[in-house]
């Protein structure tokens, strides 16, 4: 489905980073940066232009080789890899940054990655994420069709538990990012940093 979606010349949720991160970069920890999910690079690109070493990981061959390209357009360089989330494994205290931005799989999954999460950030690291609520289902403006993949305050406190959280918001904004994010959204954002 991934490889479909990106096999177009056009970015399927556009070039410009995610508004959330992008107001929050400045509070991030310079350093390593990992971004889960990634698709077509447009996150990964955007901190690496901030000066982080960045490796993007998704599933889509054809989506981060279109990341490599925006990243070569751009004058910046990331590094790629081709994996399921299901399957990837984040070793511990590897990582300054970890972004999630509207990374929906299956709860079993996600459970496994955030518990990953937690223990693959350095001490002083810190973990940025957006995803859609179940109230996103009403708006019909992007992200997944079924509540299971959507996220909420609740579940990700538990999930992420070790994380401190210097921010954790359930809120409703106009998100604006391709085709396939368009209008109004139901969304959860974190900012988590583990102890240092």
């Amino acid at each position: 489905m991934w490889d479909e979606r990106y096999s177009t010349e056009e970015f399927a949720y556009g070039t410009e980073p995610n508004d959330f991160l992008r107001e929050a970069v400045a509070t991030l920890p310079p350093g390593d940066a990992l971004c889960l999910g990634e698709g077509e690079g447009r996150n990964a690109v955007f901190l690496a232009e901030q000066g982080f070493d960045v490796t993007a990981v998704d599933s889509s061959l054809v989506g981060l080789r279109k990341a490599e390209r925006l990243a070569a357009e751009r004058g910046v360089s990331i590094r790629t890899e081709v994996a399921d989330l299901a399957d990837y494994r984040i070793d511990p205290e590897s990582w300054d940054v970890i972004v999630s931005i509207f990374c929906h799989v299956p709860p079993e999954i996600r459970r496994r990655v955030h518990a990953d999460v937690v223990q693959g950030l350095r001490p002083g690291g810190t973990f940025i994420l957006e995803a859609y609520t179940p109230a996103q289902l009403a708006h019909g403006t992007g992200g997944p069709p079924v509540e299971e993949l959507m996220m909420d305050l609740n579940a990700l406190s538990e999930e992420l538990d070790g994380l401190e959280f210097d921010y954790a918001h359930e809120l409703e904004r106009e998100v604006i990012e391709g085709v396939y994010h368009t209008g109004r959204g139901a969304v959860v954002q974190v900012v988590g940093r583990r102890p240092s």
